[in-house]
Parts: structure tokens; sequence; C-alpha cells
């Protein structure tokens, strides 16, 4: 008996799932009961193309989530190559790590509602999550941006504080400022991040 490999989708089709994808997960953040014809109106799509690529609503909901993740995962070695140091990327990766965090925030009830609190989905989410930071953490560590003595685990464990906090109308500053906290003291000891001693004490 053979198997047949799913057909690559064309790229008018991959254009539509991705537009679907990136504002279906905007506006389940912003209402998680939002209606599926809202988010294809909103796509540009007919509802028939919507359930054509998710012909039930948890898969829409999984497959939103898996694409903020994928974004913000795949941004990791771009950033790396683009900015000027590894802490630089790190800092910038943190930025987008804010709107995922609103994304998950948002849509959090209704995605452990439809794949069970306890899916893969969640443990395949934080091992990508460590594999990125292993690379933005590994850039700078390599030229001295970011003190030595940390793992990526270490770092997705303090950003992991920001679903401490609150929601309200201050919750993007709040966690803007947690975030350059961390990043802060991600700083504090790397090699080139330490002050140089004067090379001569000042006359008394």
């Amino acid at each position: 008996m053979s198997t047949t490999a799913a057909r690559p989708l064309r790229a008018d089709a991959r254009r539509n799932r991705e537009r679907l994808l990136a504002v279906a997960a905007r506006m389940l953040a912003a209402d998680e009961a939002v209606a599926l014809e809202a988010i294809a109106q909103e796509a540009g799509v007919g509802i028939g193309t919507l359930y054509r690529h998710f012909p039930q609503r948890a898969l829409l909901l999984e497959a939103a989530y898996r694409h903020e993740v994928e974004a913000l995962c795949d941004a990791a070695p771009e950033l790396v190559a683009s900015a000027p140091t590894g802490m630089d990327a790190l800092r910038a990766w943190t930025d987008r790590f804010v709107g995922y965090a609103a994304t998950k925030r948002g849509m959090g009830g209704a995605l452990r509602a439809a794949v069970g609190p306890d899916a893969p989905l969640f443990t395949e989410t934080r091992e990508r999550l460590v594999g990125a930071l292993e690379t933005l953490v590994g850039a700078g560590q390599a030229d001295g941006t970011v003190r030595p003595d940390i793992a990526a685990d270490d770092v997705l464990r303090a950003v992991g504080a920001v679903w401490m906090v609150p929601d309200g109308p201050e919750w993007d500053a709040q966690v803007r400022r947690l975030l350059d906290l961390v990043v802060d003291g991600l700083r504090h000891g790397a090699p080139r991040g330490r002050v140089t001693a004067p090379t001569s004490s000042p006359t008394l």
C-alpha cells in the first residue's frame, strides 16, 4: 500500500493561509470569541477558503498560535545576522516577544480549551523558545556582550515573568520595563559591558 505525500500549496493558496493566520492571531488575541466570518473578511478571503484550510475553529486557533511562535523563533538567527552585537539582537528579540506574549495572553484560554492544557503544543513551544534563546545568548556570549554564566533556559524563565503582569491598560508598558530589566541583567558582568578602571588614581 503506497502513501502519497501532501501536495505543497500553490503560491496564492500559501499567501491566503499566511494572511489568515496573521489576521486570526491578531483578532483572536483581541477577542477569543470573534466570528470566523469576521476573520475571513478581514483577511480578504471567503469563509469557504477559511474552512478549506481550517475546517474546525480549534485547528485555526492552534495554527495561528504556531504561526506566532514560528515567527518569533525564526527571527532569532535573522536578528543575530543583522544586529551589531548579540546583545542588540537579544534586545530586538524581546521587543518581538512582547507581541507574542500579547497574542498568547489574549487567546490563551480558548487555546487551552481547544487543545487541552497538557497538549504537546506547549512543550514544543518551550523547546522552540529555548532554541531561539540559545542562538541569541550564544551570539552575545561569543562577542562578549552577554554575561558568560547564563543559559538559555535561565533567560526563558526570567522572561516568563511577563505572565505575572496583570491585564490592564499599562500591561504593554509594564512588560517592556520588565524585559528591559532582564536584558540589563544579562549585560551585567559581560566582558564588553564592564567599566574599565582608570589607569591612574586621581590626585587627592
